[in-house]
């Protein structure tokens, strides 16, 4: 008597090739459906409401008091060279200024002086380039906000901020907009130095701001201009499509 062979896995296979390809589709049809919903949101600053709610969760998280995190020096290294945008033709360290400005006053003129009696800070942060890469560095400066506070910059004749900064290269091919909050965040830095020396010309030298709460292009080199604004300022990469905040 002949013993008939056991059923093969191929009903199973199918039963589980069907299952799986109903579960794909309605999955697809989901994204498709949430995706629809999410683009057809109002939008804030250009983006949908949900996408800025989250962002600002992640600006609360990681914004205000709170710092990006830091890492030991001996984890830096050097940074790739990106962005010669504004680079001018002289970057004399000793012939450097920066003109700070704001509504209802006269221009006024900082040197490398002006820096050098406030507290020297050094971090070891993690640069972040909007196109995927980055790279641990140490920097060294000063505070933007202690800069500010010496010089009573940045304040309404109400006592009041105003809410917005803008930051220029010489020749203003290269300008960056901040909100007052990000700009005056105590890892937001006017820095002359990376890894332990001297900031070079082709890393933004003699002076650059390096924010840790956004992505590199906010981080602008050649600093020359900083003008305090109570509409929100000009932005070289927000004009061509990037999101004007940038923040991490």
């Amino acid at each position: 008597m002949s013993v008939p062979n056991p059923p093969g896995p191929e009903p199973d296979i199918r039963r589980l090739t069907r299952r799986g390809f109903v579960r794909g589709g309605l999955a697809a049809v989901g994204g498709l459906l949430g995706w629809t919903w999410l683009r057809t949101r109002s939008e804030i600053d250009g983006v949908p409401w949900p996408l800025r709610a989250v962002q600002r969760f992640n600006a609360r998280l990681w914004g205000g008091d709170g710092l990006a995190p830091e890492f030991p020096a001996d984890r830096a290294g050097d940074m790739k060279l990106n962005g010669p945008i504004g680079q001018p033709v002289n970057t004399d360290q000793a012939a450097w200024t920066v003109t700070a400005s704001q509504p209802g006053w006269v221009d006024r003129v900082f040197h490398l002086a002006d820096l050098a009696r406030l507290p020297r800070i050094e971090m070891t942060t993690e640069f972040k380039c909007i196109e995927g890469w980055s790279q641990i560095v140490t920097w060294g400066g000063v505070r933007l906000a202690d800069f500010v506070l010496a010089n009573g910059l940045g304040r309404r004749t109400d006592g009041e901020w105003h809410p917005y900064v803008s930051f220029a290269t010489p020749d203003a091919a290269y300008y960056v907009g901040l909100d007052t909050p990000s700009a005056l965040h105590p890892q937001t830095l006017l820095c002359d130095r990376m890894n332990g020396t001297a900031l070079s010309a082709d890393h933004g030298g003699p002076v650059r701001l390096v924010i840790t709460l956004k992505y590199g292009i906010k981080n602008i080199k050649w600093l020359n201009t900083i003008r305090f604004a109570d509409t929100r300022p000009a932005d070289y990469w927000a004009e061509r499509g990037y999101d004007w905040h940038a923040g991490l």
